[in-house]
């Protein structure tokens, strides 16, 4: 072979290796974010993550589980990013070391809804735990999510306020679904029960014939979600740069404008209320 034939096939190889490089590099830009199944259902994931990727060419890999689930995964590893709704154990995951810092993104609220014959007669009323009571009373049914999700941590909460612990009744009239919301919503319309929702999933349901709002507007169902990047001091397989700047855009102007602007037949489904950016 001549010398200017084996210099043709040194570079051609040479090229051929760093495309080989490059296109493994590219394929490898993704972070995997452990998020409530809220923040999928409801669509607004699909809406922004391909703004931040056309911004930053980074891939969001989303696994949508409840938020103790999602906090478990995290805790084990799978997952670079958390963005979940259950405020108290976020910052137990900080505090124990597992992740590096909490920042707020957004808000909505949860509501209750129910049949639209109302058996238990809450319609209308603003004390969740009070409306929660008068369902036990009545018995009638009530779908329960059961996965420990941030949902589920909050009805908890609120029935331990309202001084009942329903789960007494579990098969009963309380029964537990183990799903997630939309598909607890499904079965709340089957069983025609009283189940308690994010306002977000309940608006991107279709299935709303046989369902209504029935209680809402207590301040006790307020639903605040913050985003958590896990410790790759812990855990080095973490992407802790790609991460980072996921993070640094939702809390940012830029994510913060995206979420406002999504909406659900013209109604705003996320109040974003990040308090500034993470790398300052």
């Amino acid at each position: 072979m001549s010398l200017f034939k084996r210099l043709a096939a040194g570079v051609l190889a040479i090229g051929l290796t760093a495309g080989a490089s490059v296109a493994a590099l590219a394929a490898d830009t993704f972070i995997v974010v452990q998020s409530t199944t809220s923040t999928q259902n409801s669509g607004l994931l699909d809406y922004i993550l391909p703004m931040f990727k056309n911004k930053s060419g980074i891939e969001v890999r989303v696994v949508a589980v409840g938020t103790g689930q999602a906090l478990k995964n995290a805790a084990n590893g799978d997952g670079d990013v958390l963005l979940v709704h259950a405020k108290p154990a976020e910052e137990k995951f900080v505090a124990d070391g597992l992740g590096v810092k909490r920042f707020d993104v957004m808000y909505n609220d949860f509501v209750i809804v129910g049949p639209k014959n109302d058996p238990a007669g809450i319609k209308g009323m603003t004390d969740a735990t009070a409306a929660l009571k008068k369902i036990a009373d009545s018995e009638a049914i009530f779908a329960s999510r059961g996965d420990d999700s941030g949902t589920h941590k909050k009805e908890r909460a609120l029935w331990k306020q309202a001084d009942i612990d329903p789960t007494a009744a579990s098969g009963a009239w309380y029964r537990e679904t183990g799903s997630g919301m939309g598909a607890t919503l499904n079965a709340a319309a089957g069983m025609g029960a009283y189940t308690m929702s994010d306002r977000a999933t309940w608006l991107a349901f279709k299935n709303k014939d046989a369902l209504e709002i029935l209680a809402q507007g207590d301040d006790r169902l307020f639903n605040q979600y913050g985003v958590i990047l896990v410790n790759p001091e812990k855990h080095p397989n973490v992407k802790a740069e790609a991460g980072q700047e996921f993070i640094d855009w939702l809390i940012g102007a830029e994510g913060q404008k995206a979420i406002a602007s999504y909406k659900v037949g013209g109604e705003q489904l996320f109040f974003p209320n990040a308090s500034g950016s993470a790398s300052n």
